[in-house]
C-alpha cells in the first residue's frame, strides 16, 4: 500500500513547488485556454455587432446636392421616387437669367405669402441632366392685364425639351421668408396631383438661385384676355377667336371637372373667374389661380373674409357677409364665370359698386340676362347664383347639365361684341381700386 501511494503521488508531503509542477496543466493551462477562448468569442460578437452599422451609415450618408432638381408629379412622390430617380431627367436654369426689376407682367400664377416654413427636403427631387432639359429662347412674357402684380416674382416664356413652358422666377432679392413661401406654394401645387384640366407643374429648381417654378404654357394664356380678343372679329389676326355657345358649354364643363376634382381633394378654390382660367391652342380650359386656396390651407383665420376688394363681385353672398365659405361658394363664382364667358369679358354687376352688392343681393336681385345668352345657359347661371348655398347645384350636377347643354347648344353663331374694350371702364365697373375711393358724407 505504501509503494502504490508513493507512485501515484511523487511529491513528498509539504513540497508545494513539486505539486505545482505536477498539476501545472490542470491548474494553469486549461483555465488560461478557456479564458482566451471566451475573449476571442466576445471580440467576434462585437465585430459582428458594430461593423454592419458602420457600413450602413456610410451607405446612407447624404450625397452632395445636385445642380438642380425637378419637381415630380404626386403619383411618384413617395416610394416610387427613389426607384425611378435614374430614369428621370431634370432641368437647369439658363445661365445669366436675371429677374427683370419693376416690370409688370401678367399674373399667370398668383403668389401669396403664407405662414409656412417648408424646407428643401420636402420638395421631391431627382437627378439633373443639363444637355437634355436646358431652357432655350428665354424671354419675358409680354405685358397684359394684371390684377395684382407680384413684386417678388417674374414670369418668362421658354422652351424646354421642345415644349413651351412658363418660368415663374423668384427674384434674387427675395428674403428667406419669401423663399419659404415660394417653395410652400410649389409643394401645395404638387400635392394637388395631376388632372387633365389643371395646368401641369413640370418642375421646380431649388438647388441654386434663382428659385424657379416651371409650368406648361397654354397658347391663349388667361381666359379673360382671350375673351377680350374675341369681342371683335379677329379673323385676320394670329389667333382667331371664334367662340360659340357650344364652345362655352365645352370649356365650362372642363373647368367644372377641375373644380369637382379639387372638391374631392378637400380643397376649396375661392378664386374662380375668367382671370383664373388658362386657355390652350385647341381651346382647352384649365383652372388656375390657386393663391386663395393656398392661403386658406396654410393660414388660420376666417375662411369667409374677402381680403382683396377686387374679388368682391365674384364672391358668394356668405363670403361678402364674412360668414364661413364652402364648396358651394365656388359654385356661385362659377356662375359669374359663365356670365363672363357669354358676354366676352364683361364685369358682373357693372351698374353697382362692390360695396353695394351684398344689399342688392339681399333684396332678391341677381345677374341680368345678357342679350346673347340662351335660356338654357342663363338658367344655369341663375341656379349657380342662388342666395341660399343649399339651393346651388353640386359640381357633379353642374357637369351633367353642361354636358346636356353642349349637345343642344348653337355651334354656328359666333359671339361678338362690337364695342371696343375700355380698360378704365372695366376696372371701374369690376370694382378694382374701389377700396381707395372715399366719399364725403
Amino acid at each position: 500500500m505504501s509503494s502504490n501511494s508513493t507512485a501515484a503521488t511523487p511529491c513528498a508531503p509539504g513540497e508545494t513547488i513539486c505539486e505545482i509542477r505536477v498539476y501545472e496543466s490542470e491548474v494553469i493551462v486549461v483555465p488560461t485556454l478557456l479564458l482566451l477562448t471566451f475573449l476571442c468569442t466576445l471580440l467576434a460578437v462585437c465585430l459582428l455587432r458594430f461593423c454592419p452599422e458602420r457600413r450602413r451609415a456610410r451607405a446612407t450618408a447624404p450625397r452632395p446636392a445636385q445642380p438642380s432638381q425637378p419637381y415630380q408629379r404626386s403619383s411618384h412622390r413617395h416610394t416610387q421616387r427613389h426607384s425611378h430617380r435614374r430614369d428621370l431627367q431634370g432641368i437647369d436654369a439658363p445661365p445669366g437669367l436675371n429677374a427683370l426689376e419693376h416690370e409688370e407682367l401678367p399674373m399667370t400664377v398668383q403668389q401669396i405669402q403664407r405662414n409656412v416654413r417648408p424646407t428643401l427636403a420636402a420638395v421631391p427631387q431627382t437627378a439633373t441632366e443639363r444637355q437634355h432639359a436646358a431652357f432655350k429662347q428665354v424671354t419675358a412674357l409680354p405685358l397684359s392685364f394684371s390684377i395684382k402684380p407680384d413684386d417678388t416674382v417674374s414670369l418668362y416664356r421658354a422652351r424646354m425639351d421642345r415644349r413651351d413652358v412658363v418660368l415663374r422666377v423668384l427674384k434674387e432679392t427675395a428674403n428667406s421668408s419669401e423663399k419659404q413661401h415660394f417653395l410652400g406654394f410649389a409643394s401645395f401645387l404638387s400635392g394637388l396631383g395631376p388632372h387633365p384640366f389643371l395646368p401641369v407643374l413640370m418642375g421646380v429648381i431649388s438647388a441654386q438661385p434663382p428659385l424657379m417654378m416651371v409650368v406648361e404654357e397654354l397658347q391663349h394664356r388667361d381666359l379673360l384676355g382671350f375673351l377680350w380678343r374675341c369681342r371683335q372679329d379677329n379673323s385676320g389676326g394670329e389667333c382667331p377667336c371664334d367662340l360659340t355657345e357650344k364652345k362655352i358649354f365645352t370649356m365650362a364643363g372642363q373647368v367644372a371637372s377641375a373644380l369637382e376634382y379639387l372638391h374631392t381633394q378637400g380643397c376649396m378654390h375661392g378664386n374662380v373667374g375668367a382671370r383664373s382660367v388658362l386657355v390652350g391652342g385647341d381651346l382647352t380650359a384649365k383652372l388656375w389661380g390657386f393663391g386663395p386656396a393656398y392661403r386658406r390651407r396654410t393660414q388660420a383665420g376666417s375662411p369667409g373674409e374677402v381680403e382683396d376688394m377686387e374679388l368682391r363681385k365674384w364672391q358668394a353672398p356668405e363670403v361678402l357677409a364674412r360668414r364661413p365659405a364652402s364648396q358651394s361658394s365656388d359654385v356661385w363664382s362659377f356662375g359669374i364665370l359663365l356670365y363672363e364667358m357669354v358676354t366676352l369679358g364683361d364685369p358682373p354687376f357693372a351698374h353697382l359698386m362692390a360695396s353695394e352688392l351684398l344689399q342688392y343681393l339681399q333684396r332678391g336681385n341677381t345677374l341680368r340676362r345678357p342679350a346673347s345668352c340662351s335660356n338654357s345657359l342663363y338658367s344655369l347661371i341663375r341656379s349657380c347664383c342662388q342666395w341660399s348655398s343649399q339651393q346651388r347645384p353640386p359640381t357633379s350636377d353642374l357637369i351633367r347639365r353642361l354636358q346636356a347643354g353642349e349637345r343642344s347648344a348653337n355651334d354656328r353663331t359666333v359671339l361678338r361684341v362690337p364695342e371696343p374694350l375700355d380698360i378704365e371702364k372695366y376696372l371701374r365697373e369690376a370694382g378694382y381700386g374701389e377700396a381707395y375711393n372715399y366719399a364725403v358724407l
